[in-house]
């Protein structure tokens, strides 16, 4: 039946009873920046004065017209949220608890090539400031708060100055990086979200690698799976260079040449992640192309898996990082020996004389957030001796001829000296590789030479190297492994085809 006319006040009168409910979804939670900057006030003296950033300039590569990648300061973007946006600034009042976003004016003539950007209301309502400007006004701006108070100082970091025309401010750019250094290494619940997600993209990252690397034909073709993985999740930035390293290219920890063919080689070392929002994961997983370990490669790997296990074990809240460290080298050097590649004493004395720095050269990780290496605030004194592990150079006579006439130390990236607290994200990432320009010096030497077996060595040089890493997030108590890509028999499944 038709209905040509409704009667609304006799519809209304037949039901008193009748009443409407909306519910609203709640707002979109912001990225925390007004908090961040009230944590790192509280590290500065006096609660009086300014914090001034800048975010990272527009550019060009030299001779071109064409720009590199974007990618936003990080201490600009801890303050601010804002991660996609150049040639910004921001004012927070130490005293008021106002923050201020300056973003660039609209340049109609960009209009044209990029699409309108966004407006001081759309920023207004996507970050966490209490006031949006543009950089029009900035000076104008900054001169009033010099009237009002000209004795509070601009807190900065480097070189970074408020504009030329504002005139006989106090700068202090020694205070504000630590200040934010100490906060940063804290993850708050915000920021875990994001790691979270960029670890949950890397992981489906790595799947796709490892259900392609039977059927790869080149290092390349295994970049590219990991890569439009991430970007098919909207994730457009990969936290660093992927390493994809096949055979002995393991044995190099930051290979990104990732051009060299499959065929005839025993693992693929895949240290790959996505970045979400700014925030990086950091994983690595290590398996054989073929779906099946050789008894050399199984052997390292199980070593590997084993240090990665019980340094996880005390990844937890009061330990010391070194502590972790040296755990990790006792565990490679009972594993080298049992396996025949270390001999000659006892497990003890080959773990004092540091010999397994052939085999594990580096660091057993280090904080990730907004950073892949992130900072480390401000370290902690050793509670432990750390021996012949208190640096990651191999050994002296290496390190004095790699570092001779080049001005530099080599080989001597120094460990995290922390204490782990709650809400820490630590990597862990413990490997050991069968590098020839590392490990040679090693057998020559009278400490050391002694140790190696170098008849057994042999058989080892193309497993190349294995490393296992996964992020971890200090808890109250324990920890939580936030690193979801698979490991162990599971990753053999995916890379032998069977799920």
């Amino acid at each position: 039946m038709a209905v040509d006319k409704i009667d609304t006040s006799t519809a209304l009168h037949s039901f008193p009873e009748l009443s409407i409910h909306l519910t609203l979804p709640p707002p979109k939670p912001k990225y925390p920046a007004k908090q961040h900057a009230r944590n790192v006030a509280k590290r500065l003296p006096a609660g009086d004065g300014y914090i001034y950033l800048e975010g990272q300039r527009s550019a060009t590569f030299e001779d071109s017209d064409m720009p590199p990648k974007f990618r936003q300061r990080r201490y600009f973007q801890y303050l601010s949220g804002v991660t996609d946006i150049a040639d910004c600034a921001l004012v927070y009042s130490l005293h008021t608890d106002k923050l201020g976003l300056f973003i660039p004016p609209l340049d109609p003539a960009a209009v044209l090539w990029s699409g309108l950007p966004r407006s001081r209301e759309e920023c207004a309502a996507l970050y966490d400031v209490d006031a949006v400007h543009t950089t029009a006004d900035l000076a104008a701006h900054l001169r009033t708060l010099h009237r009002t108070r000209p004795a509070a100082p601009f807190y900065t970091i480097h070189d970074q100055r408020p504009p030329r025309d504002v005139g006989g401010i106090i700068i202090e750019n020694t205070l504000l990086q630590p200040a934010i250094n100490d906060c940063r290494v804290y993850k708050d619940a915000y920021e875990l979200a994001l790691l979270r997600r960029a670890n949950e993209i890397s992981a489906a990252a790595h799947i796709a690698t490892m259900r392609a690397a039977r059927t790869a034909r080149n290092e390349a073709e295994l970049e590219a799976v990991f890569v439009a993985a991430c970007v098919a999740r909207q994730a457009k930035t990969q936290a660093y260079d992927p390493i994809m390293c096949s055979g002995r290219n393991a044995a190099t920890l930051h290979y990104t040449k990732n051009d060299e063919p499959l065929a005839g080689r025993q693992l693929l070392l895949c240290d790959a992640s996505a970045e979400w929002q700014g925030y990086a994961a950091d994983v690595t997983r290590t398996y054989p192309l073929s779906g099946q370990w050789s008894t050399e490669a199984a052997a390292v790997y199980r070593i590997v898996e084993e240090m990665q296990r019980a340094t996880i074990a005390i990844t937890v809240k009061g330990v010391d990082w070194r502590e972790t460290h040296l755990l990790a080298h006792r565990i490679a050097t009972r594993g080298l020996l049992e396996l025949g590649i270390l001999k000659g004493g006892t497990e003890e004395e080959i773990f004092a004389a540091g010999t397994s720095k052939a085999f594990y050269p580096h660091g057993l990780g280090h904080f990730v957030g907004l950073d892949v290496h992130d900072v480390e605030g401000t370290p902690d004194l050793p509670s432990v001796d750390m021996g012949a592990y208190a640096t990651l150079a191999p050994l002296a006579a290496f390190n004095a001829w790699l570092g001779r006439g080049r001005g530099r130390r080599a080989v001597s990236h120094t460990l995290v000296n922390r204490v782990l607290d709650t809400d820490m994200v630590i990597t862990v990432e413990p490997g050991i590789y069968f590098c020839r320009f590392l490990i040679e010096p090693y057998l020559t030497d009278p400490v050391h030479g002694k140790f190696i077996d170098e008849r057994v060595l042999e058989r080892y040089w193309d497993v190349g190297g294995v490393r296992i890493e996964d992020d971890v997030l200090v808890l109250e108590e324990g920890n939580e492994n936030i690193t979801t890509a698979p490991a162990g028999e599971e990753m053999m499944r995916i890379v032998r085809g069977e799920e």
